[in-house]
């Protein structure tokens, strides 16, 4: 059985003050880590205290965003050696706000979880079609197209440390739902066509 993966993104939110309440409100509420995995992922900025909070705790950490490149003269990036020093376990990447906002490729997205996993971060790598895509009947293109731009280079020992994020895009602020039905539609797509590259390994990703 694939254990369920519960993860919040925090988006531009939460100072340090708010995410102590926050963590501290989801500690006490007795997490049933059994049942499923946590992973919460505050900004930047709070990710050092969230790390302190959340020791001894089953809740994992994880980024919303990092750089494709380890260290150099890239003013305002975060690399992965630098998560992995505030605790950072998680990340997440290819967010529809980061390709619609700021202009990500698939092949940006690839860059940026060949070297999450080189240093040992686990990406949650994001796909998922507009209001747009869907009402044209692309959502199995968008989706496949995403797939696999995001993890050409890959092999498939790789895929088993990837997490894949279905993010039906149209539904989030125009009023609609995506109901269970749909997003298990497009999981089911999302499997067969990682299975087509990868193998049977498919059948393991979360």
């Amino acid at each position: 059985m694939r254990k369920p993966i519960i993860a919040g993104n925090w988006k531009m939110n939460g100072t340090v003050e708010e995410t102590t309440v926050l963590i501290s409100g989801l500690i006490a509420a007795e997490f049933d880590s059994d049942r499923a995995e946590m992973i919460i992922c505050p900004p930047f900025t709070a990710l050092e205290t969230a790390n302190k909070l959340l020791k001894g705790h089953s809740i994992s950490l994880g980024a919303q965003n990092m750089s494709e490149f380890d260290s150099g003269a890239y003013t305002g990036e975060v690399s992965a050696r630098m998560l992995l020093t505030v605790g950072a376990t998680h990340v997440i990447l290819g967010h529809s706000e980061r390709r619609q906002l700021y202009g990500e490729t698939d092949s940006l997205v690839m860059a940026k979880a060949r070297s999450a996993l080189g240093s040992g971060l686990t990406p949650i790598v994001c796909v998922g079609e507009t209001l747009e895509d869907r009402e044209r009947g692309d959502t199995e293109a968008i989706v496949g197209s995403q797939i696999d731009g995001s993890l050409l280079e890959f092999e498939a020992d790789d895929l088993k440390k990837i997490v894949i994020a279905y993010e039906p895009v149209w539904a989030i602020g125009t009023g609609r739902t995506a109901t269970p039905e749909m997003a298990q539609e497009v999981h089911a797509f999302i499997r067969s066509r990682l299975k087509s590259k990868f193998g049977d390994v498919a059948e393991t990703v979360r």
